[in-house]
């Protein structure tokens, strides 16, 4: 597999280097650059309505299907992000919800040496898994060459999963292994090759794009509303009591 050198991974020379930056001006640069990942996610949309559209035909067609997220790093965690709200946001069931890490669960909260290059620990995954034809498989990868996650997506691809590569790297490997290929081009961080940065904002808004619409797809949100919302706390019953009087 050839590594191609992501931009992410590339100086930042649109200013001076930021630690060269007053604060105020510092700060400026940040949410322009923020600003700039959004824009990276608008430029896919038709990318992104491809994915959605293929992972409701695929989630409708086998009522068991899963929606698995695959990554390492930050896109590890970006993915486990999304999912976690999708049960008290929707309704979405545990059962059919998963996670492949690089590292296992622990590297959630700490980062594990050497886990994203863990080719067979990925292997491994989906086999424990039992990832099938009725599961889609979502693999994030900022650079888009990360070990791990393209062999998940390679390893899922074997077994008929629905794949989604997400890379913010147009050349990246990932893209290989992908039914639906979605390219946020963040380009350079200001902080090279910090990809929690631009990269991890364009993951998250993407990813609240495709579940948000998926689920909306399936019935899950009426008049604008979480109509089928899991209640988990005062607040959140107290919003279930008004949503319910709307409806």
């Amino acid at each position: 597999m050839t590594r191609h050198i992501s931009k992410t991974e590339l100086l930042y020379k649109k200013s001076k280097p930021i630690d060269h930056l007053s604060v105020g001006k510092g700060i400026a640069l940040m949410v322009k650059e923020q600003k700039d990942a959004a824009m990276a996610v608008k430029n896919v949309t038709d990318s992104i309505e491809l994915a959605i559209n293929q992972i409701y035909e695929r989630l409708m067609l086998h009522n068991e299907g899963r929606l698995i997220y695959a990554g390492a790093g930050t896109s590890g965690r970006i993915g486990v992000q999304d999912g976690v709200e999708l049960l008290p946001t929707f309704n979405w069931p545990n059962s059919r919800l998963d996670y492949i890490i690089a590292g296992g669960n622990k590297a959630i909260l700490k980062a594990v040496e050497n886990a994203e290059d863990d080719v067979l620990a990925a292997k491994d995954a989906i086999s424990k898994k039992f990832i099938n034809s009725n599961d889609v498989v979502i693999g994030l990868a900022a650079s888009g060459n990360t070990p791990f996650t393209c062999k998940v997506l390679e390893e899922a691809n074997k077994k008929g999963a629905l794949t989604i590569a997400i890379s913010n790297n147009p050349n990246g490997d990932i893209l290989k292994f992908g039914h639906a290929k979605i390219i946020l081009d963040t380009q350079e961080e200001v902080i090279s090759g910090s990809t929690r940065l631009k990269a991890g904002t364009a993951q998250k808004i993407c990813l609240n794009i495709i579940s948000s619409m998926v689920m909306i797809k399936m019935g899950k949100v009426k008049n604008g509303t979480m109509s089928h919302m899991v209640p988990t706390n005062e607040k959140l019953r107290n919003r279930k009591l008004r949503i319910d009087k709307q409806l």
